[in-house]
Order: C-alpha cells, then structure tokens, then sequence
C-alpha cells in the first residue's frame, strides 16, 4: 500500500500535529466560581440582619434619633385617647373627693357629709369628667408635643437599660411588658387643675402610672435578640458589603456576579419589609383584650418606620446597582440602551455645534480622560451617599438622577476633535 504522507525534497514530510480541542475550564476558575457564589450567598443573607442591627444601634446610641422616633405618637388621636385615659385613671383614684367637696362647701362636715352621701356616684362621675377635660386639654395642645420629647429624651438611656437587661428608670420591661412612665404628664395636668380652680389636685401625691407600648409573650426573646444586635451594631452591615464586594471580585464573570450581588440584596431587603408587615398582624391579632388596637397599631408603625426607610433604601440600591452593572455590560439590549443614550446626545452636541459652540480643549480633555471622569462621578455619588445622615430611598434616587445628569454632561462634552490628515496642497 502507497503512503499517503507527503514526499519533499529531503524526504517525507511529517504530518500536522492533530488539532486538539479547547481544553475544559481550569479547576481555578471552578474554585473563584464557587467561592464568588458562596461570598454572595452569604451578603444575601446578612442583608436582613444588617439593616436591622443598624436600625437598632442607631435607636440606642442616639438620643435625637430616639426621640425623633417617638414624636409622631403625641399627634396620634388614639395615642392621645390612651393616655388621656390612662392618666384620668391615675389621678382620679388618688383626687382627695372630700377636699373637693369642702372647697366647694366649706360651711362644715355635716354639710360635706350630706354631700357625699347624697351625690354618691354622680360625684365620681362628676369629678371624673372634670379631670378628663382638663387632662385632655393639656394632651391635645400644642405644648403636649414638647411634654411628650421631654419624656422621650429623659427616658432615652432607661430604654438602653432596659433593653440590654440593667432595667430601672422611666422605661421598664417587666415579663411581657414594655411601659412608660407618665409621671411628668400627671404633674403638668396636676398643675393645669389647680389653674383651673381645683385646689384638691395640690394635694395628689406623686403618681408613677405606666403607659403600655409593647405588649406581647415574646418580648423576653425580643430583648435578648435586641442585645445580640446592639452588639453586632453596623458590622454587620460592614461585613455584608465585603462579603458582595469579596463576591463580585472573586468572580470570572464579575459583571454578571454584581448584577446577582446586587439583585439578591434587594430581594432581601424586600422579604424584610414584607415579614415587617405580616409581623405586625399577627402581633396586633394576639394583643389582650384590654389594649386599644388602634393605639399599639400606631406605636408599632412609629417604631419601625425608621427601619422601613432603610428596607427602601437597600431595595432602591440593590436595583440601582443591579442596572448600572447590566448597562455596563456587553449584551446586545445594555449596548443597543447605550447606543440610544449616545446618539442622542451626540445629536444634541451636533445641533450645538452648527448654532456655533465649539469644546476646543476641553472637549479633547474630556474624551481623553471619560472614563476616569465617570468612575470618579460614580465615587463622588457613592461618598456622598455614606456621609449622609441617615439616608433615604428617596435620597438614593435623587442621587441616582443627579449621577445620571453628570455622565450625560460628559458625554455631551466628550468631543475628540478633528483627525490630524496630510495637509492640502495649494490649488490641489
């Protein structure tokens, strides 16, 4: 049989080596896959518990932010009828009747006696609606406000106290209640009685009545969760931002992991806000009967309305970050989005060129150096967002927009100039 490899000149040609396949991913690419997907995973699920330790260091540490918290509540009508009633109650079962009485009648005891006998329970009723008037005066003014921050702010380190187990001062937890004092409410009103003409609330001993604001079979398992995240304060939202950032940067496909990072943070924060919501049903469905429903629904909605703006806040972002990262990337939808976004304003830079304006240097400056100048907006945008004050999603899409107007200037001003050609010959 003839061989069919090729003859030369000096002999026979060898043959070509075999084209071999591409070889299998390298197991180094599996192990940053697994450990990209692992670090994510794990942002994802600290999410939840970032946000609430943050929201709880920020409750305890902060005076003002406490306060701020609670304010709300001394415009609730049905805050303002509970406490009304509460210290009604308080101040009536220790008012001196027959000192009332005998300022009202000082002609002797058995006047005073005949009184009390025949006026019997219309003279407690009497006296009842009296001191209700009077109390809820003094709650629906507009000094109760500063009454009720004062309260708030002198009570402000008994809360520390009690939620981290020292107990004492205005604010107590005692088995499966959280109260508050309203001793100062009862000696204004004390005050605003005397005012009014009766003498007999001078004479009231002082009254230390409790105000309910939690009350549930679990607060003994709150408070302890309460100190566990106290303790974790805002490391624990440190180390859910390493663990995404550790994630996206172990990965191979890093956009396409910032994208997940980002998306799975939002979806967290989401399941947050939603269990929020269906926690405060099932706690206003096991109340006791005695407590106003409409008073601990507007207790617990004050609470945590300071945690459902930052439930909004990491949603808005997780989704922000999640569009920029898919917008960056090189799919065929981010680069026709970007396409449009770069016609347009360059149709906008063209019309302004024919009206006369010319970039000159800086449009050459700013084509040389825009990507540096978009990640440094970028960054501008993200230090601003973690010097502010207790941000908002509001603040973040505000942001968001005022980024936005940033790169689209550089792009408006993003002008490389005319290409250097071969000079024209004269008359050519």
């Amino acid at each position: 049989m003839a061989s069919s490899t090729p003859a030369g000149p000096d002999g026979p040609v060898p043959a070509p080596p075999p084209v071999r396949a591409p070889a299998a991913p390298h197991g180094r690419h599996r192990l940053r896959s697994a450990a990209a997907a692992v670090l994510i995973v794990l942002a994802v699920l600290l999410t939840p518990l970032a946000v609430v330790a943050a929201w709880t260091e920020s409750e305890i540490t902060d005076p003002d932010r406490y306060v701020a918290t609670m304010a709300p509540l001394a415009d609730d009508p049905a805050v303002q009828a509970a406490v009304t009633d509460r210290v009604t109650a308080a101040i009536v079962e220790r008012l001196p009747v027959e000192s009332l009485v005998s300022d009202l009648a000082p002609g002797g005891a058995p006047l005073l006696d005949a009184l009390l006998q025949r006026l019997g329970s219309a003279l407690g009723s009497g006296v009842t609606g009296l001191v209700h008037d009077g109390v809820q005066r003094l709650v629906q003014s507009d000094a109760f406000p500063a009454i009720w921050d004062d309260l708030n702010r002198s009570a402000h380190a008994a809360v520390d106290r009690a939620l981290t187990g020292k107990g004492g001062g205005a604010v107590e937890i005692r088995d499966d209640t959280v109260t508050l004092d309203l001793a100062p409410v009862i000696d204004r009103v004390k005050q605003a009685l005397v005012a009014d003409g009766v003498v007999a609330a001078d004479r009231i001993p002082e009254i230390h009545t409790s105000y309910v604001l939690v009350k549930s079979d679990q607060v003994d398992d709150v408070r302890t969760l309460v100190r566990l995240l106290s303790l974790s304060g805002y490391w624990a939202a440190v180390l859910a931002a390493a663990c995404a950032v550790g994630g996206v940067l172990a990965a191979v496909r890093r956009r396409r992991a910032a994208v997940a990072a980002a998306l799975g943070t939002a979806a967290a924060a989401g399941l947050l806000g939603l269990g929020l919501t269906a926690f405060r049903a099932v706690y206003l469905d096991r109340l006791p009967a005695g407590v106003d429903q409409d008073a601990a629904a507007a207790v617990y909605d004050t609470l945590v309305r300071y945690l459902r703006d930052a439930v909004r806040l990491v949603l808005v972002l997780g989704l922000l970050v999640a569009l920029g990262a898919w917008l960056s990337g090189a799919g065929r939808s981010a680069t026709a989005v970007r396409g449009l976004w770069r016609a347009g304003l360059g149709g906008v830079r063209t019309a302004a060129g024919r009206m006369g304006l010319r970039l000159g240097p800086v449009g050459r400056f700013v084509h040389r150096f825009k990507a540096w100048l978009c990640w440094a907006a970028v960054g501008a945008a993200v230090l601003v967002l973690l010097l502010w004050n207790h941000p908002t999603a509001l603040v973040a899409v505000r942001l968001g927009v005022a980024l936005l107007a940033v790169l689209a200037v550089v792009e408006l001003l993003d002008d490389p100039g005319a290409p250097a050609g071969p000079a024209k010959e004269v008359g050519a």
